[in-house]
């Protein structure tokens, strides 16, 4: 694996998103000095938080999957995560409606599943989703092993027996048929292949490596923090000042000093910091505009679709209504057709709608209760611009809305007391390349060493972090990318890191294992 040349010994992190502040963490816990820089007021990066006239709203992911990554990051500066975040594991991890009128509880723990799908569908169903729980299983243990949780130097390093036994369960036929092979009923094959959509690729054309994903979001158990999401990042920030760690909010990042292939300081509008290297969390144009150098691909990087998101503070909510509720419409791959090829937004659209009030009260005044809407939308790369959303923002907010009414939430026009809508004009001012949250799409030419690399050549003292690089979109990943980014500083093998060295800094502040 190749490292960072030259010290290391104070590290500067631009960015407290959850990738900056699990390489943060990770870095601290190998007996680094760290900075980060953010330049919003609260950690969190896309993870963050507005407040609607006290509707506590989470900005970014609503699904915490795979908390032992966590629980990781605190225990490399001897941290434990039930002293920061509270998790409550979710049963149903999801409530699905389909447009049938029919509804099906999705549950993580193979038992109520199985009783759920014989309910839903028949015990032919039951049996199959025994077999595709199994095949998920040994997919996941492959791919986080040698795929996932991996820096990649060259492709070469893809060519390993493993990459054979990939092959062998599938790996590299099409999702959705691969899932087809286990479960025929068309509404579950939904409920386990509308992830790929994270990745960016529709379930007929995305591998079925990408199956992992349905694992860890309908198998490995999906947890919510008390305090929101953001609870995550906030948690995590304590601890890392906790370790040592100086955090600066507020600042903005402008430049990086150079003397030749070293970078010498992070200049913001705010301070010049010396550092021994420098780890880089923003979108990839950002980082590469930091760096003066935007390596060269063959064909240009694709973005996965973008999304429109309305959070409703309401008055009253709906009995139907799950934790997560995923509400699919009729169409299906027309669905993804219009996200990903013509380029509109969907006509018939298929939602997730949270409502972290259900788990947490507390995050909405005293009697009233807050949902997040999430429509995936194209990308501005392939559909409407920033200024053409501008102009469509009003009236899709009003077509989300009667949709919701017709599938079971009436009156929600009405019971709305506060809102805010985000759609691609908004992803787009924080500096998300084709106005999307989901960054470079998981194509086979963008996964693993296709994707862009947390190494940039030029520079001999950087690497990156977070969704545009290794290993990819999506919370868990983020939280590897930011260990593998440490991983790179500290050339340790795989991302294990040694344990903390207790430091005088450290020593004051509590924290040191």
């Amino acid at each position: 694996m190749r490292t960072l040349h030259g010290p290391t010994d104070h590290v500067v992190v631009v960015g407290a998103g959850l990738a900056g502040l699990s390489a943060a963490l990770h870095l601290l816990g190998a007996g680094r000095r760290v900075t980060l820089v953010e330049r919003e007021a609260l950690p969190g990066g896309r993870a963050g938080r507005t407040d609607l006239g006290g509707y506590l709203a989470d900005t970014g992911p609503t699904v915490l999957t795979m908390p032992h990554l966590v629980e990781e990051a605190f225990a490399a500066v001897g941290a434990r995560l039930a002293d920061h975040l509270h998790l409550t594991e979710l049963h149903p991890a999801y409530r699905a409606h389909f447009a049938d009128g029919s509804r099906l509880d999705v549950h993580t723990r193979p038992g109520p599943m199985e009783e759920e799908i014989r309910r839903f569908a028949s015990a032919r169903e039951a049996a199959g989703y025994r077999r595709l729980r199994t095949w998920l299983e040994r997919l996941y243990a492959l791919q986080m092993r040698r795929f996932i949780d991996a820096n990649f130097d060259s492709p070469l390093a893809l060519l390993t027996p493993d990459l054979a036994r990939l092959a062998a369960l599938g790996g590299f036929g099409r999702m959705d048929a691969q899932v087809g092979r286990f479960i025929r009923d068309e509404r579950l094959r939904r409920v386990f292949t509308f992830q790929a959509l994270y990745a960016g690729v529709p379930p007929a054309r995305a591998l079925a490596a990408y199956a992992v994903i349905a694992y860890m979001d309908t198998m490995a158990g999906v947890h919510f923090p008390r305090g929101g999401m953001h609870a995550l990042p906030r948690a995590m920030a304590e601890a890392a000042t906790g370790a040592g760690a100086e955090i600066h909010y507020g600042h903005t990042v402008q430049a990086l000093e150079r003397t030749g292939e070293r970078i010498t300081a992070v200049r913001t509008d705010h301070a010049r910091i010396p550092c021994d290297a420098v780890v880089l969390t923003p979108d990839l144009p950002t980082a590469y505009r930091l760096l003066g150098r935007t390596p060269r691909r063959a064909v240009p990087l694709r973005h996965s679709p973008s999304a429109v998101i309305l959070h409703a503070g309401t008055d009253r909510t709906w009995p139907g209504l799950g934790h997560h509720t995923l509400s699919f419409g009729r169409a299906w791959h027309t669905t993804f057709d219009e996200l990903t090829r013509h380029g509109r937004p969907m006509s018939d659209p298929s939602l997730l709608i949270t409502r972290p009030t259900a788990t947490d009260p507390s995050l909405a005044p005293a009697g009233r209760h807050l949902h997040y809407v999430l429509a995936p939308c194209p990308n501005t790369d392939i559909g409407p611009g920033t200024q053409e959303w501008t102009a469509l923002a009003p009236g899709y907010r009003d077509h989300l809305l009667r949709v919701l009414d017709s599938r079971g939430l009436p009156g929600i026009g009405a019971a709305i007391e506060a809102e805010a809508l985000v759609t691609p004009v908004d992803w787009t001012a924080q500096g998300h390349a084709a106005g999307t949250p989901f960054s470079a799409a998981h194509t086979f030419a963008q996964t693993g060493p296709f994707r862009p690399r947390n190494l940039v050549r030029g520079t001999v003292n950087a690497v990156l972090a977070g969704c545009g690089t290794t290993p990819g979109v999506g919370v868990p990943t983020v939280l590897i990318s930011g260990r593998l980014a440490a991983a790179r500083v500290t050339g340790l093998p795989g991302g294990t890191l040694r344990p903390r060295r207790t430091t005088p800094a450290a020593a004051t502040t509590g924290g040191g294992a």
